[in-house]
């Protein structure tokens, strides 16, 4: 496989401009308020994580990377990024018009020229991004409840989506790519996660470095399922595990804005591209990455690559089985070097684990290291008394 530095499509985007007079006048544009999770879509576009992407897929590119995951151009790329916007208010909205996109508080975020218009098959959206029209997939359910009207074309953002917490660890690809130049890593091995980093991820991880110059822990901090540990809590559990267990000299953390979709093998898919727009040569696929419940085989997501030829990623792919502790083996391992039957492993349930979380008890320190635990209980009982 041929591995190079260079970014999705072969040019690093960037849509952010200094400009203060580009959102400084509305009173001939119309505003477009969008959600949270559009939010970190634009940041993304906005940064080149996203790259090749300039905007918000056009009807063309929104019905290629549906049926085929690919863009028109045939570069590779297998989630629709849309805005939607409600037929009502904008659906005498005229190609070539200018709109600016703005958050919940009014605040002017990018601005947007309208080159497609165009109204989705949602169905057939759902069952070829997320293989189920069930609602009761988060990210159907999402899908489903947006408007039914798609705007799509290039935009230009002056306002980044950069929190007040933890700010100190959002990084543009840019960025990243400079601080592994300056770090003098030619292989960067990248990972992705929206749960705390249990044992079994510490494992494949430092399995992976063994290989590779460093690792990327670069967790989505986007919006997620109202039941996943929230960001602020898990960012503080990535800290203090890092400090603990890893190399400070072969390790960088860096935030990923984007929202989660909960789409399984494209997803996977979505994620490595992206860890490529930031620098890495390879990517981690573990067991049911990204995906939620029972909708995906527990390897759907590696068995996706094989639809694409070798190399057509521009990123190397490392495969993990489920890995757990063996009390016999009295180690970390995987069902490919451990003999012993599943009563001698330690392994949990995410569901188990909130329970436990929720309940004050800390998990066995063969499945999670007590300074994560700590941070997890401390976090719940904070959300718990907040909600009372």
């Amino acid at each position: 496989m041929t591995i190079t530095s260079l970014p999705h499509g072969g040019i690093l985007i960037n849509r952010l401009t200094e400009s203060t007079e580009l959102l400084a006048s509305k009173a001939n544009r119309r505003v477009v308020t969008v959600d949270r999770w559009t939010q970190s879509d634009i940041e993304c576009i906005a940064i080149g994580a996203f790259s090749p992407l300039t905007g918000f897929l056009g009807e063309t590119d929104y019905e290629t990377v549906v049926d085929n995951m690919r863009l028109q151009n045939g570069i590779i790329w297998p989630l629709p990024v849309t805005l939607a916007v409600d037929e009502a208010a904008y659906g005498d909205v005229r190609i070539g018009e200018e709109v600016l996109l703005a958050d919940e508080d009014g605040t002017m975020i990018a601005l947007m020229t309208v080159e497609s218009i165009y109204k989705p098959d949602k169905r057939r959206e759902a069952l070829h991004v997320f293989r189920t029209s069930d609602a009761n997939h988060p990210g159907v359910k999402k899908l489903f409840e947006k408007p039914d009207l798609y705007l799509g074309g290039p935009i230009s953002v002056q306002k980044r989506l950069i929190p007040a917490l933890f700010a100190e660890t959002y990084y543009t690809p840019a960025e990243t790519r400079e601080v592994f130049k300056k770090k003098g890593w030619k292989s960067i091995v990248g990972f992705q996660t929206r749960n705390p980093v249990h044992r079994a991820h510490e494992y494949i991880q430092k399995t992976a470095l063994e290989i590779v110059d460093g690792l990327f822990l670069n967790p989505l901090m986007g919006e997620t399922k109202a039941d996943d540990v929230p960001a602020a809590v898990r960012m503080e559990s990535y800290q203090a595990l890092l400090a603990q267990y890893y190399p400070q000299d072969r390790v960088f953390l860096g935030s990923f804005p984007a929202a989660m979709r909960y789409a399984g093998p494209r997803e996977a898919v979505f994620h490595a591209l992206v860890r490529k727009n930031y620098g890495c040569t390879h990517f981690i696929v573990g067991r049911d990455h990204a995906g939620v419940g029972d909708y995906y085989g527990t390897y759907d997501a590696q068995h996706i690559f094989s639809e694409f030829l070798p190399g057509e990623l521009g990123i190397e792919l490392l495969f993990f089985e489920h890995s757990f502790y063996c009390t016999v083996c009295q180690g970390m391992a995987t069902s490919k070097t451990c003999p012993h039957p599943g009563e001698k492993h330690v392994t949990l349930s995410g569901t188990k684990v909130r329970e436990m979380l929720k309940e004050g008890i800390t998990p066995p320190p063969e499945f999670s290291r007590p300074e994560v635990a700590k941070i997890l209980i401390q976090g719940m009982a904070e959300r718990k008394g907040a909600k009372l």
